[in-house]
C-alpha cells in the first residue's frame, strides 16, 4: 500500500512510487561518508612565529626609512643600522658582556630574596589567619609606596655600593609575589579542602596537595610581574653611582650624547626581560601540565 502524493484527478507522476523506485536498488549500498572540513582549518595558515614577528619587523622597515629620508636625524634617533653596528663594536670590545653580566647578577639576587620574603609572607598571611592579621596590613601598606622614592633613603642606609642596588629590586620583586600567591592560596576551593581532609590528609598533607599545586598557577604569573618589574627596578638602581652594568652604559653615553648607545642598551633590556619571560612560560607549560587551558584560536 502506497499513499499518493499527487493532487487528485492529477496526470502529473506520482512523486512517492519514483523516488521509492529508485530508492530500490540504493537499499543494499553501504551510506558513504564525507568528511567535513571546519572553515577555519580551510583557510591557509600562516606560521605563528612568523605573525609574531611581522609587527616587529614592520617598526623596524619603518624606523630605517624615516632615518634614511632624514626625517629622523642621528642627533635624535640613529638608524637601526648604525645601532647595529655600535652594538657589535660594543660586544667586540667586551663592554657589553661584561655590563650584562654584571646586570643580569644584580638581577638574580634581588629576584631571589624578593621571590624568598615574597612568597614566604604569602604562605605566612594565606594559610594562617593570626598570619594575615599581622602581616597583611603592613605589606598592604609599604606596596602602594612608589619604591624608586625610597631610593634616598637606601643610599643613606646602605651606601652606594652593589647594597642598595640589590634593596630596590628586592622590593620591586618582593610585592607582585606576594600579593599573587596569597590571592592564589586565598582561591583555592574550599570543596577541595573538605575533600581532602574526608580522605585524611593532615595539615601538612592538605599543604602539599591541595593548596600549593591550587595556588601555583597566580604564583607563576606573579613571577612574571615581579620579573618585569626587577628590569625596571635595575634601570633605576644602576643610576646610583654604578660603575658597572647595562645602566652605567647608558649613563656615559648620556654624559656624550651617545643615542645609539643608549637604543643598544635599551634594546639588550628588552631582550632580557623577553628571556626571562621565555623562562617562566616555559616553566608554566612544565609545571601545570595537569591544568588544560584555553590557548585562543
Amino acid at each position: 500500500m502506497s499513499i499518493s502524493h499527487a493532487p487528485p484527478g492529477s496526470s502529473g507522476p506520482d512523486i512517492s512510487r519514483m523516488s521509492s523506485a529508485k530508492a530500490d536498488p540504493d537499499d543494499s549500498a553501504p551510506l558513504e561518508l564525507v568528511p567535513l572540513t571546519p572553515t577555519s582549518s580551510r583557510r591557509t595558515r600562516v606560521p605563528r612565529w612568523l605573525r609574531r614577528t611581522t609587527g616587529p619587523l614592520v617598526l623596524l622597515a619603518l624606523w630605517q626609512l624615516l632615518s634614511s629620508t632624514r626625517v629622523l636625524t642621528s642627533e635624535v634617533l640613529a638608524s637601526p643600522g648604525r645601532i647595529a653596528q655600535v652594538g657589535w663594536d660594543l660586544i667586540d670590545s667586551g663592554s657589553l658582556t661584561s655590563a650584562m653580566a654584571t646586570s643580569l647578577q644584580r638581577v638574580a639576587i634581588g629576584l631571589l630574596l624578593g621571590t624568598l620574603i615574597g612568597t614566604g609572607l604569602a604562605l605566612v598571611s594565606g594559610l594562617f589567619r593570626i598570619g594575615e592579621d599581622l602581616v597583611d596590613a603592613p605589606v598592604q601598606m609599604l606596596r602602594t609606596v612608589p619604591f624608586v622614592g625610597l631610593i634616598p633613603l637606601f643610599i643613606i642606609w646602605f651606601g652606594i655600593g652593589e647594597a642598595p642596588k640589590v634593596a630596590i629590586i628586592t622590593l620591586g620583586v618582593t610585592f607582585p609575589l606576594y600579593l599573587n600567591v596569597y590571592a592564589g592560596i586565598r582561591g583555592v576551593d574550599s570543596q577541595l579542602i573538605e575533600a581532602g581532609e574526608s580522605l585524611g590528609l593532615s595539615r601538612w598533607g592538605l599543604v602539599r596537595h591541595v593548596v600549593l599545586p591550587g595556588a601555583l598557577p597566580n604564583a607563576l604569573t606573579g613571577l612574571r610581574y615581579s620579573l618585569g618589574i626587577a628590569w625596571l627596578a635595575l634601570v633605576f638602581a644602576e643610576q646610583i653611582n654604578a660603575d658597572a652594568g647595562i645602566g652605567f652604559l647608558m649613563v656615559q653615553a648620556r654624559d656624550f650624547l651617545q643615542t645609539d648607545v643608549i637604543v643598544v642598551c635599551l634594546i639588550v633590556y628588552a631582550f632580557l626581560g623577553l628571556l626571562a619571560d621565555f623562562v617562566v612560560r616555559t616553566l608554566e607549560r612544565l609545571l601545570l601540565t595537569w591544568r588544560p587551558t584555553f590557548t585562543g584560536r
